[in-house]
């Protein structure tokens, strides 16, 4: 009987209670200045000599800190220091050694030198690695260190130190290590002096040790990066390659101290996890302090942070977006960001509206219940999402997708005045606004070339437009008619799409990998759009390998793909049609592109300052690819992101990664948010406990009389 009533007070509770029943967060954490977010897919390196995904980059850009960063609010982007004293500018060297003014023609530099000085006062975050004991030697060295031991918070102590000019040199040394396989290591081998030879002795160094073996990189030279002091160091990069600056602002170039090296090297730390991959070492505002990529993933504000200023000068609209707000404070303002893996769209989304995550991509299922778009191609929030005060940021991400010909087959390549036609028509008849507009909610822009906004060389409205697909009407620009295109096709001799010498229609054949939700549509849709000019596309769907196969071979008549930008130049997409970096040489032109006119200006234009002279060449440069038509220039994909109002100071970056220290959360306004939009629904838990009571009473009364009954029948 006794259960009964406890089951009764139970429901009362809860329907007393005036907090919302399903918050996933400690009731603890309320106030605090927590940002809540979402992965989807589990990163697989953290070390920065191996890292190089964007899902990585959400971790690493807020652990490490190479020398230099991007500002965060500046538009186009623009190199600052982050743990050096200046951007280093370059010296230049003659093959004899001497110096070369700044002027000097790219043919007689032999090399270019980086000087980079440090900071002083930077330190590490705390870590086991720097625990010294009282002989001042490292405390967790030896057989047994990782026995009993799972994260690094099981190790009864810490330490930290300063950053030093040798732990960028270790770190560059660690490109080379073969046992890594960084993916910059033959780009950077072919860049510093001395890295190809450094990979090579190393190699044969650990021909022969065991897998655990830990190799001491301070016990092999590397003749072009030189410590002058332990502050300042030089690296020399062999000829002109000014882009090298933008790689000084990738993690790949952030240091890692050698007792960390050494710490992680210990045998049965690899079986536990206890490596850098998992537990990286850093000087950057957050450090790594919960990691199970299978659910949660923690990043906490680093104690000995030395904190930096936030920006005070961006673009002429940060102002009115509150984006200069916190001129001159000193970052990070969240003292913790919790990244939550989510499987699923549904639930990911259902999250953010319920204020459980302040951020939110937009997925193509819940894109009607988050923006609308006019008849006008404009985007606006839904009512529902700007009651909510939700935010939208957008920006155009420095990418580009295409499909490419094949400059070597017989049918639609060469540079001669037909073949130029049939990819002239093709590319008019591949309507990218309609693609855009099915198959991506809006969320592109139709390219005019290989350049993406936010890349020198960009150029928006009638200046930047590619007239060979569209023409300027009435202040936009409007793709030119099938009929254009199909006069084209005739012009290169295949009237009514039939080649005019037998008759035989014209065919072209498509590689593709084939596969994922939604691409026979879309498979379907471009099918469609080369009938339009009476041409038979087929689709040769394979598997991976044997599509990059294809490529290798220049098998193929058509392709697919897109290129991201590993730093902000014109020189990082132009170079993808540059001749001597043809797929067949095995470079990334993998359309096999080559005009000598193109490739001079390229030589010409790669290594210049930006400038108006710069422009002019870029812009001599479009108009040869726009004729001649290697790549259907396809879109520039948007980004979308949702933001909760209390989410302050986000900006859309795609080429800087350490953007969390500046955003800052007011966990007032979220935490009443939450209670407002969660608020316990009580009367289908009343509506029931009245069931239950009907139902229970008579039957407690009848079993008290029953009681009674029995009572007095005994007496």
């Amino acid at each position: 009987m006794g259960k009964l009533p406890a089951c009764l007070l139970f429901c009362l509770g809860l329907a007393a209670c005036g907090e919302s029943w399903n918050t996933p967060y400690p009731a603890a954490d309320a106030g605090r200045e927590i940002l809540y977010t979402a992965f989807t897919d589990r990163p697989k390196h953290l070390d920065p000599a191996q890292s190089y995904t964007e899902d990585e980059a959400a971790f690493t850009g807020q652990i490490y800190e190479p020398p230099l960063q991007y500002h965060y609010l500046r538009r186009p982007y623009q190199l600052i220091p982050a743990t050096v004293e200046a951007v280093p500018q370059p010296r230049y060297l003659a093959a004899d050694g001497s110096r070369l003014p700044d002027d000097a023609p790219d043919a007689a530099i032999a090399e270019s030198v980086y000087e980079l000085t440090l900071q002083p006062g930077i330190r590490y975050q705390p870590h086991p690695a720097f625990a010294l004991d009282a002989a001042g030697q490292p405390r967790f060295l030896g057989a047994e260190t990782a026995a009993g031991r799972q994260s690094i918070a099981d190790f009864p102590a810490s330490a930290s130190r300063e950053l030093s000019a040798d732990d960028y040199i270790y770190q560059i040394k660690r490109l080379a290590h073969p046992r890594l396989h960084s993916p910059i290591y033959g780009m950077m081998a072919d860049k510093i002096v001395g890295l190809r030879e450094l990979g090579e002795r190393l190699r044969a160094a650990v021909k022969d040790l065991p897998d655990d073996t830990w190799l001491d990189l301070d016990a092999f030279a590397l003749s072009g990066v030189e410590r002058v002091d332990a502050r300042t160091w030089r690296i020399r990069i062999r000829g002109k390659y000014p882009q090298f600056s933008y790689w000084l602002a990738m993690p790949f170039f952030a240091p890692v101290p050698r007792e960390v090296d050494r710490f992680y090297a210990q045998p049965g730390m690899r079986e536990k996890n206890l490596t850098l991959d998992w537990w990286p070492v850093g000087t950057g505002p957050y450090m790594l302090t919960e990691n199970d990529p299978n659910r949660r993933m923690v990043l906490t504000r680093n104690p000995n942070f030395r904190g930096e200023p936030y920006p005070c000068d961006g673009e002429a609209e940060d102002a009115d977006a509150g984006l200069l707000a916190d001129c001159g404070k000193s970052v990070p303002f969240i003292e913790q960001a919790v990244f939550t893996r989510e499987k699923e769209a549904i639930p990911y989304w259902n999250k953010f509206l319920q204020g459980y995550y302040d951020a939110s991509g937009i997925s193509s299922d819940s894109f009607d219940q988050a923006v609308r778009v006019n008849v006008g191609g404009d985007v606006a929030l839904s009512d529902e999402m700007r009651d909510k005060g939700i935010r939208l940021l957008t920006s155009v991400r420095p990418s580009t997708f295409y499909m490419g010909f094949n400059m070597q087959d017989p049918v639609v390549g060469g540079l001669g005045e037909k073949a130029s036609k049939l990819r002239q028509a093709v590319s008019i008849a591949i309507d990218q606004e309609e693609f855009i507009s099915i198959f991506q909610n809006g969320r592109g822009i139709a390219a005019q070339g290989p350049l993406p906004p936010g890349i020198f060389g960009y150029e928006a409205g009638e200046a930047g437009i590619n007239r060979v697909v569209y023409d300027w009407v009435e202040g936009q620009a409007r793709r030119k008619s099938a009929a254009v295109a199909k006069q084209l096709l005739a012009e290169a001799g295949y009237p009514n799409g039939r080649d005019a010498r037998n008759g035989e229609p014209l065919v072209l054949n498509l590689d593709t990998t084939g596969g994922g939700m939604g691409e026979k549509s879309r498979l379907d849709w471009l099918t469609r759009q080369f009938a339009k000019i009476d041409v038979q596309l087929v689709v040769r769907a394979t598997d991976f390998n044997r599509f990059q196969d294809k490529l290798r071979k220049g098998a193929f008549q058509l392709f697919y793909l897109g290129w991201n930008a590993d730093y902000p130049d014109p020189e990082n997409f132009m170079f993808l049609l540059h001749g001597p970096e043809g797929r067949l040489q095995g470079g990334a032109n993998s359309a096999n592109y080559e005009n000598p006119e193109y490739d001079r200006l390229f030589l010409q234009m790669k290594n210049m300052e930006n400038s108006p002279e710069r422009l002019a060449i870029i812009r001599r440069m479009n108009d040869i690819l726009r004729h001649d038509a290697p790549w259907v220039f396809g879109q520039h994909p948007k980004s979308y992101t949702l933001t909760h109002r209390w989410l302050k100071n986000r900006k859309p970056s795609d080429v800087g990664n350490n953007t969390l220290k500046y955003q800052r959360v007011d966990a007032v306004d979220r935490a009443q948010a939450r209670r407002e939009w969660n608020a316990p629904v009580r009367w289908p838990l009343l509506a029931a406990l009245g069931v239950l009571l009907l139902a229970v009473v008579p039957a407690l009364i009848g079993y008290r009389r029953r009681e009674r009954a029995a009572v007095r029948s005994a007496d």
